[in-house]
């Protein structure tokens, strides 16, 4: 079996107009979208290119009666799920879902780490032929992983011991603190740096690849989203921005210019 640790796998939108949402996202980052009937619920899978992506679903009634907002959750692959939950405690995290099965899919947790931040682990199901990992680039792929964090190097001893995690370039944000990229099998994919007092509390954001940013973001305001910051260049000659989706979810898009 493919060694899939610390792998993101999978990206999850739970909001409060799915149907809303498909049409946001299908204009925004050019995903196509299959529906599911799960019993009672309709799951709908994001893809780019014709593989899966994500998906996206209605608010479940436990996570509701919990306060969640529409969001994002990333999926992270683990080699067993069971051990994993379980370290996430051990490492002063806890678990908002129990670890169960996906009939098919896989088993996973809902967990969040020290200091809040949510996020998913999963130990795929077996595959009689393993698919090829889209590059990062690929259009309508994740291609940033970005932890505004409650205390950095809090947060960097707990997802690394959780994972496996490598620490790579550290960038000096001046006021903003540093930004501390880190890598796992698919190279250097995304960065932490500590949350700004008084702001959004630890979170997750997840940047999704588009072609023309300037193009992207029209394509958000006039879809009733919002952008709430750049675009703005980065190193390597890409754009970014962050946005709000008319639901209310962050998301955030990189791209170039032109």
């Amino acid at each position: 079996m493919t060694d899939h640790q610390g792998l993101f796998i999978w990206y999850e939108l739970i909001t409060t107009d799915p149907e809303g949402a498909k049409a946001f996202y299908a204009d925004v980052v050019g995903w196509t979208t299959s529906d599911m009937d799960m019993g009672g619920m309709i799951y709908t899978i994001v893809e780019a290119g014709g593989q899966g992506v994500g998906g996206l679903m209605l608010i479940p009634p436990e996570a509701k009666a919990m306060g969640a907002p529409p969001c994002w959750t990333g999926y992270v692959a683990v080699n067993d799920c069971d051990a994993a939950a379980a370290k996430v405690t051990s490492l002063g995290g806890s678990v908002m879902k129990a670890p169960a099965d996906i009939p098919g899919v896989g088993r996973f947790a809902i967990v969040a780490d020290p200091h809040g931040a949510a996020f998913a682990i999963m130990t795929p199901a077996p595959m009689e032929t393993e698919r090829a990992r889209p590059p990062m680039r690929t259009p309508g792929q994740a291609s940033w992983h970005e932890l505004y964090a409650g205390d950095l190097e809090q947060a960097w001893a707990f997802y690394s011991a959780l994972f496996g995690w490598r620490k790579d370039e550290a960038m000096d944000m001046g006021p903003m603190g540093t930004y501390q990229l880190f890598a796992n099998q698919d190279g250097v994919v995304g960065a932490m740096m500590k949350a700004a007092d008084g702001g959004p509390k630890p979170t997750w954001n997840f940047y999704f690849q588009v072609g023309g940013i300037d193009a992207a973001a029209a394509r958000v305001t006039a879809g009733g989203g919002q952008v709430l910051n750049g675009p703005m260049e980065v190193p390597g000659e890409d754009w970014v921005l962050q946005g709000r989706d008319p639901q209310g979810a962050s998301f955030a898009l990189v791209g170039r210019k032109g």
